[in-house]
């Protein structure tokens, strides 16, 4: 039977209190006369009369009609708790026979067959949502993405209107959700919101499950999807692994879709009259309505987010590790001819024996690690994009041996087969670096240049290289592209000199 609106229910009692008979009230209603005649039933077992107590809002009064009673069934049985029973599979390792066990326990003489319990919980169990009948486990997973729509801050110097992004985290158990802002759905604020929706939660989830954002999954792929390597390193430092959701498949993230709708209903819906002048004032506004959310009583389960959380999810998470993950890019490198990896316009040096080998980098705010198989090889100070070199000593090779006949008179030989002002280029590339290795990437780039472009046209280039200051590969190739070896510095003609009424002379200063 399709349960009425609570209002309708108070009005069936406000009228039999008048004295209106079922028929009456039925007709008044617009209802049957025997759902009339089963809610009028349902609230005198439930003690309630016209007029209701004070303070009775819709919530508790359905509860009163509703919630089992513990009373006997029309043939004498028992009631299950069904939300109790629906909250107890929940937690790691509860089936439905161990909960009908304890059933069967607390009543041996007037409880249901398991065929019967079974049967009766999955009817029960139909009329929930599809989220809400999804099994997960406590603690098990976390669903994370970012809501559709977003909120507008204003930025109080300028006046300039940026689009806040807003992140959701759902637990599955219990539905416990977590909300934030954040400038950008890149990668570095996707990390973030994690590591600060890790702390709220006080504990970690066995999985991930995002949606195949570019930030988090490389590759969206149905069988083997592909993880960010800072997303999957940040992952492993908390003990959990990343779940993307399958490409075409909406019931994998169902969590995290109704979760977003909750919140831009909840909360973004309540903020969407007011002004933020900052990214933290917006956070402080979804802080202070998050609670609401998660507090608001859930009507098929009767509990909140909160009640549930603190039931399934909370004692089920694995604990917070003793430091909060520092977000680190990982970047794929080539090893160059002077054994240094360029990162972000600066030269770091691994050992001379990886030379044109594939590495990884890891960089944060304050470090450069580089690693070779799964082995860091290689420690520095994370440098300014200057493009100059930092050089252990210790990895340059033996007594400046050089790898496939390539030493500075080589370089200088190559250049001066082009002509004298390359030569002169290289030479003085070479001289300026602290170690001529230093200088062998521009050097070879410079004479490669040739090729493309003719050793004329470079001749001219690295004269006007020198002549300028301009001691770099990528200044002689902006020289070669704009054409400006072909233009040669003006100097101020000279001849006599412009006599003018006008024009005072240079005795007039004497």
């Amino acid at each position: 039977m399709r349960r009425l609106p609570m209002r309708k229910i108070a009005d069936a009692l406000r009228l039999k209190a008048a004295g209106l008979s079922t028929r009456k009230i039925a007709a008044s209603l617009n209802v049957g006369q025997s759902t009339v005649s089963e809610y009028l039933k349902r609230a005198e077992r439930a003690g309630l009369s016209w007029p209701l107590p004070d303070g009775l809002d819709e919530a508790t009064l359905e509860r009163r009609l509703f919630a089992p009673t513990g009373g006997k069934t029309r043939r004498g049985l028992a009631p299950p708790d069904w939300p109790a029973v629906h909250r107890a599979l929940r937690l790691k390792g509860v089936t439905l026979a161990l909960v009908w066990e304890d059933y069967r326990a607390a009543h041996p003489r007037d409880g249901y067959g398991y065929s019967r319990f079974c049967e009766l919980y999955r009817r029960w169990e139909g009329k929930l949502s599809p989220t809400m009948r999804q099994h997960h486990v406590a603690g098990e997973r976390v669903f994370v993405d970012y809501a559709g729509d977003t909120v507008e801050v204003i930025d109080g110097a300028t006046g300039e209107v940026r689009t806040a992004q807003i992140f959701v985290g759902v637990l599955g158990a219990s539905n416990y959700t977590y909300v934030e802002a954040t400038w950008t759905q890149s990668l570095p604020d996707w990390i973030g919101a994690h590591v600060r929706m890790f702390e709220f939660f006080g504990g970690v989830p066995e999985q991930i499950v995002s949606d195949n954002l570019k930030a988090g999954v490389t590759k969206a792929c149905f069988h083997e999807p592909r993880i960010n390597r800072t997303y999957a390193e940040m992952a492993a430092h908390y003990g959990t692994a990343v779940l993307p959701a399958r490409p075409y498949k909406p019931r994998d993230k169902a969590k995290a879709e109704v979760g977003v709708l909750l919140v831009e209903r909840w909360i973004i819906a309540r903020l969407r009259k007011r002004r933020f002048f900052s990214l933290a004032e917006l956070n402080a506004a979804i802080d202070d309505l998050l609670p609401g959310l998660n507090g608001k009583m859930t009507r098929h389960l009767g509990a909140s987010r909160r009640d549930l959380f603190e039931q399934l999810d909370r004692s089920a998470l694995r604990p917070l590790p003793a430091s909060p993950y520092e977000y680190a890019d990982w970047l794929e490198r080539r090893v160059g001819l002077d054994y240094h990896v360029e990162i972000e316009r600066h030269y770091y040096s691994v050992p001379h024996q990886l030379l044109k080998k594939t590495l990884w980098a890891r960089i944060t705010d304050r470090t450069v690690e580089i690693f070779h198989d799964g082995q860091r090889v290689a420690s520095h100070v994370r440098s300014s994009g200057n493009r100059k070199h930092t050089t252990v000593t210790a990895h340059m090779p033996d007594r400046h041996r050089r790898h496939a006949g390539l030493t500075p008179a080589e370089l200088r030989r190559k250049a001066e087969k082009i002509g004298p002002n390359t030569a002169a280029l290289v030479d003085r590339i070479l001289r300026a670096k602290t170690h001529p290795e230093q200088g062998f990437r521009a050097c070879v780039g410079i004479v490669r240049l040739a090729k493309p472009h003719g050793r004329d046209a470079l001749e001219a280039a690295c004269l006007r290289a020198i002549e300028i200051g301009a001691l770099s590969y990528s200044s002689v190739k902006s020289i070669l592209k704009n054409n400006l070896h072909r233009r040669r510095p003006e100097t101020p003609a000279e001849g006599p000199a412009i006599t003018h009424p006008n024009i005072r002379g240079a005795s007039y200063f004497h």
